[in-house]
């Protein structure tokens, strides 16, 4: 006896557990995350070296060369692939795809680990990491304000705005594109520190010493424990330019006498267009495992608000995957809608049998609906790639429904009764369903 037998034997049981699993199923589906594309973990390794100053030929020879022959002993490794730019290493280390991603990473990170003392000794600690998918924006906006100069816009962007967005569920990271840093620039006269016989390395040195906080200690104070600092920091460029500096003879100058102290901002390595015109912009990333879509209402929420708060801003939005992700899911969905009433309308027409229409109306719903709960309970999201994988299972289901209730159909107008004719139908093809 399969199991449609044993269901039209106990119909009551058999729709008590259709009724629990489609309970069951919208509530899984409910609870999905609607994505672009789903979380994956492809074993490709990323490592950053940095060396500033650094033309890419010497990146070459002293860096990316002895990272990639260390690389290459690691097991599976499949593709090498290094990207150079001035200051920077960016060496990519595909592996096969059995390839467990953490063990990848743990291997990278030895190997640079063994040839990490044949490299310059000023080259900042390698960073080996793994690539995030999920880490890529997913909304990028440009900001524009009417009080506002281009350094006060830039630190807005990086502290108001970032905390309010990081406070948001589900985003990631949220990074400035454009603007300006702000920097103190000193910059030393040859001719006086020659005068004073002092070089750029003594004044450097002592600069060093400056914006610096360390642990001094504790004290006993009134019979109680307070901790100590030592703390070395300038407010303002001002403060800076009056710091003394000792010469080797004994003698000491103030840093103003010898160098220019200008409060200006540093020389821009990265710029954001908007039709043509520099603009200052933000990108905004989801974290791993997080909905697009309720990142993207969570993040226009926080902006509408900060518009309320700062009414001279303006937005304009200049990257939207979420509205991308949005209306692939209701393209989906909408053919997953059309699909079902056209399978129904296919049986109505060809079978010109209420009862049998209305069995298969019933029936789609209630087969693809607990598929839900197996997907949620996988970490499944609904996807561009679950929404096809689900319009490809549906049109199976919807031939075998038809092939079903057709034979039952036909062992109907043979004069069978309805239990007899149904028990036949699916003692003759019922396996076969199943199994498709």
């Amino acid at each position: 006896m399969n199991l449609s037998a044993w269901s039209i034997r106990n119909p009551i049981p058999a729709a008590m557990l259709f009724v629990l699993l489609t309970l069951a199923g919208l509530l899984s589906f409910s609870a999905m995350k609607v994505q672009n594309f789903p979380d994956m973990d492809l074993p490709v390794v990323m490592v950053t070296a940095a060396l500033p100053g650094a033309a890419p030929g010497q990146l070459e020879s002293d860096v990316a060369r002895k990272i990639e022959n260390a690389i290459a002993t690691t097991q599976g490794l499949k593709h090498i692939t290094t990207t150079l730019v001035d200051g920077t290493a960016t060496i990519a280390a595909e592996f096969q795809l059995e390839k467990p991603v953490q063990e990848a990473v743990d291997d990278v990170r030895s190997a640079v680990s063994r040839v990490r003392a044949d490299m310059p000794a000023d080259l900042r600690d390698p960073i080996v990491a793994k690539l995030e998918l999920s880490a890529q924006p997913i909304l990028a906006f440009a900001v524009a304000s009417d009080r506002m100069d281009d350094e006060s816009l830039s630190w807005f962007v990086d502290d108001t705005l970032t905390r309010r967005l990081l406070a948001v569920q589900g985003v990631g990271a949220v990074s400035r594109v454009g603007g300006v840093t702000r920097e103190v620039r000193v910059a030393l006269d040859p001719m006086k520190l020659q005068a004073l016989n002092a070089t750029a390395s003594d004044v450097s040195r002592q600069l060093r010493a400056v914006q610096v906080e360390s642990a001094g200690g504790r004290a006993d104070l009134g019979g109680t424990e307070q901790p100590l600092r030592t703390i070395a920091t300038v407010q303002t460029a001002q403060e800076l330019a009056a710091m003394d500096i000792a010469l080797s003879d004994g003698r000491h100058v103030r840093l103003d006498q010898v160098a220019t102290v200008s409060d200006t901002v540093a020389e821009q390595r990265t710029a954001a267009l908007l039709d043509g015109k520099p603009v200052i912009g933000f990108e905004v990333s989801r974290s791993r495992g997080a909905s697009e879509v309720e990142v993207g209402a969570g993040v226009q929420r926080a902006l509408d608000q900060l518009l309320t708060d700062h009414p001279d801003l303006h937005l304009t939005r200049t990257v939207d995957f979420v509205n991308i992700a949005q209306d692939e899911y209701d393209s989906s969905m909408r053919l997953l809608y059309e699909g079902a009433i056209l399978a129904v309308v296919v049986v109505w027409l060809f079978l010109r049998d209420w009862r049998a229409t209305i069995v298969s109306a019933v029936a789609l719903p209630l087969s693809v609906i607990p598929a839900f709960i197996g997907m949620q309970l996988l970490g499944f999201s609904i996807n561009i790639i679950t929404l096809l994988a689900l319009s490809l299972v549906v049109g199976i289901l919807v031939d075998d429904a038809i092939v079903e209730v057709e034979n039952i159909v036909r062992h109907l107008r043979m004069g069978k009764s309805p239990y007899q004719a149904a028990m036949e139908a699916a003692d003759e093809i019922g396996l076969a369903v199943i199994a498709t």
